[in-house]
């Protein structure tokens, strides 16, 4: 029996629960926008935006949880998915990025989410998405494996061939082709997941949305009071050019956001508060800042 609302209070509670514990170690509560959008032929729903900017040890963090309907799907959603035209739709997720101030901290990204979209006189089609990955500028080998191992341990009971299979989607997935490397040391992903059945896959989701603050903390904790000078955050904002590139030409929840006529504050609360570019600008050999590209952003088994 497929119950959205039991998803829809699943991903309620992560949020709180995400943002109390982000909270208590940055020192500063985060802040609640709770939206409504006004109903359109377009979208229609609500959501709650929290968002923590400026903190002692987030220099910006924002969870989203959004509750959005419509009665057609933007062209990016049906280009491959003829099934889907002429059917409303109802989407709900939470979707999490957090970039800390300490360069020695990866920035994180989170995703969990449903799709439902119904028919008169027809099966309903449904299913769940997810994931998440970790962004180092100055990796550790010992927090990559940690994440991973998470990760793992969290899908492992729904088959232990669904973390490989996810964690070479995250690779392949947060790739920017035009660079030709890597967003950073991956993670896990995954859409279109119905294979379990709705309450078992519901449950995988469950899984992974509830092994993010034990595979996050732990690598926030260990970090957030190394010592930092202004080269390492030269860095960081560099590499966070790279972040801004990729969720604004390949990101397909941005993009579908976007073109369904999304709520743009939520959509790109993502977005680093400070990011740079600059022209063919290659790291030293042998620095710090080129072991990342050498280390850690290519593809590797990390359990």
């Amino acid at each position: 029996m497929i119950d959205s609302q039991a998803v829809r209070a699943y991903l309620l509670g992560l949020q709180d629960r995400i943002t109390d514990a982000v909270a208590a170690i940055d020192g500063q509560p985060f802040a609640t926008d709770a939206w409504e959008k006004p109903p359109t032929e377009r979208l229609r729903g609500s959501g709650r935006t929290r968002i923590l900017e400026e903190g002692a040890v987030m220099e910006r963090a924002g969870v989203g949880f959004s509750h959005v309907m419509g009665d057609t799907l933007p062209p990016s959603a049906t280009a491959n998915r003829p099934e889907l035209a002429g059917r409303s739709f109802e989407a709900m997720g939470v979707s999490l990025v957090f970039h800390p101030r300490n360069p020695y901290v990866p920035t994180v990204h989170m995703n969990v989410r449903c799709f439902l979209a119904v028919k008169p006189d027809s099966e309903p089609v449904w299913w769940f998405g997810g994931g998440m990955d970790l962004t180092p500028y100055y990796g550790q080998a010992e927090d990559c494996g940690h994440f991973h191992r998470t990760c793992k341990d969290a899908l492992d009971p729904f088959g232990t061939d669904l973390y490989p299979r996810f964690k070479q989607w995250c690779d392949e997935y947060f790739y920017l082709k035009h660079r030709g490397e890597a967003r950073g040391i991956g993670g896990v992903f995954f859409d279109d997941f119905q294979a379990l059945g709705f309450e078992r896959s519901f449950a995988m989701m469950r899984a992974v949305g509830d092994a993010f603050l034990p595979a996050y903390l732990p690598i926030l904790a260990s970090r957030k009071d190394q010592p930092y000078g202004e080269r390492e955050r030269d860095f960081q904002a560099y590499r966070r050019g790279r972040y801004v590139e990729f969720n604004l030409v390949f990101d397909r929840g941005t993009l579908f956001g976007l073109q369904s006529g999304g709520r743009t504050e939520s959509i790109l609360m993502s977005m680093p508060p400070r990011a740079a570019w600059r022209y063919d600008w290659q790291p030293q050999p042998g620095s710090a800042e080129a072991a990342l590209y050498t280390d850690y952003l290519p593809a590797r088994d990390w359990v």
